[in-house]
């Protein structure tokens, strides 16, 4: 039996760190974006999911709002040029947008797998922790 995650939250930190959100025994990612197809360890499928688009989009809101307070007070030091400023700025923003997107990632496949959407329908992480809870006690 998989250790199946007790709350939504554990699953999702889970898939943030890159494990599998079902077991965390055994890594998400096959590749930088690519889930693996079923969890060597638990056997979930993982090619179900949906996420599409949202990754990035949690990716560029952190980032902005993390760098917007740094470019505020980068802007007003008049003694750093401005290219160095877009340089500094462009190399922050690239670094943390590369180090958000595997974990959004994993995070939001977490949350479709608990929350039974997109392919996962009828198959909810939520439903399955709870028959397990059922069964045991």
């Amino acid at each position: 039996m998989p250790d199946l995650p007790k709350t939504l939250s554990v699953a999702m930190k889970r898939g943030f760190l890159g494990k599998c959100p079902r077991c965390g025994g055994t890594h998400l990612f096959a590749r930088f974006l690519k889930p693996v197809d079923r969890c060597g360890l638990c056997g979930q499928d993982w090619t179900l999911h949906a996420a599409d688009d949202f990754p990035p989009y949690v990716a560029i809101i952190v980032t902005g709002h993390v760098m917007a307070p740094f470019l505020i007070i980068l802007g007003a030091m008049t003694a750093i040029s401005m290219w160095l400023e877009i340089g500094g700025a462009t190399v922050m923003a690239v670094a943390m947008l590369m180090g958000l997107l595997q974990p959004a990632k994993g995070a939001i496949i977490a949350l479709q797998w608990w929350m039974g959407m997109a392919g996962f329908a009828g198959r909810s992480g939520k439903v399955e922790v709870e028959a397990a809870i059922t069964a045991g006690g």
